[in-house]
């Protein structure tokens, strides 16, 4: 079954060049060229992954990625031209996945999109021996990718996702900040490990009863974090 795109920018020549090669894949690509049909499109279609630029007109790539979260995880790569560490770290606060700088290789492009989708769908073994797994108040449905805290659904994105699940699934075992970057991200992967602090304060923030004095996902100072059974 083919892969479904979304790419959004609104320079028609980058995303002619990225559509001609991703089809080349077998992928299907759609396109869009603003903030706002970025974000139509995200809502009237299933996709498997979003290249989203960070620079467009009617609403920027942030918001867009915002917007997008409210409704879906799927998984969102960040091009951007920016090159600064801040910014790579806002966009993954905003709730992206990954992010790519411009002027960038197509074959950069290509090998990130199939790494997401190769450990959007691993582990499913282990998925398929504990379907939903409850610990307190808080019960991960692993086949829907859900979490719930004392009955509610949490809106996670994907990567809050996976930190989580690793840590469930190996309880007060403690994790390096590089370990979480390798495991989840991916060796390949070329952000540092602020980017893991960042997805475990969005994630105390809302899994966390109070998030300065976590129940679930605890530091151990100077090692790294944990999941406490």
């Amino acid at each position: 079954m083919s892969r479904k795109v979304l790419v959004v920018d609104d320079e028609k020549l980058i995303v002619k060049g990225i559509r001609f090669s991703l089809e080349q894949e077998g992928m299907e690509v759609d396109c869009a060229y603003d903030g706002e049909e970025a974000v139509e499109k995200a809502k009237e279609k299933k996709y498997d992954i979003i290249l989203l630029d960070l620079m467009l007109p009617k609403m920027d790539g942030l918001e867009v990625c915002q917007q997008i979260r409210e409704f879906s995880n799927v998984p969102i790569i960040m091009l951007t031209a920016k090159g600064e560490d801040m910014d790579k770290i806002l966009g993954l606060e905003y709730g992206a996945d990954d992010y790519i700088t411009k002027p960038f290789n197509i074959l950069e492009v290509k090998a990130r999109i199939k790494a997401i989708m190769r450990r959007a769908g691993s582990g499913q073994e282990e998925k398929e021996k504990a379907k939903t797994i409850e610990i307190g108040d808080l019960r991960m449905d692993c086949e829907g990718r859900r979490v719930f805290i004392a009955g509610k659904e949490i809106n996670l994105t994907a990567k809050e996702f996976d930190v989580l699940e690793l840590l469930v699934f190996n309880p007060n075992k403690v994790y390096s900040r590089e370990n979480l970057l390798n495991i989840v991200w991916g060796y390949e992967y070329p952000g540092d490990v602020r980017t893991v602090d960042v997805h475990i304060r969005r994630l105390r923030e809302k899994i966390e009863a109070n998030p300065s004095e976590p129940k679930y996902v605890h530091t151990k100072w100077g090692v790294g974090y944990y999941f406490q059974a």
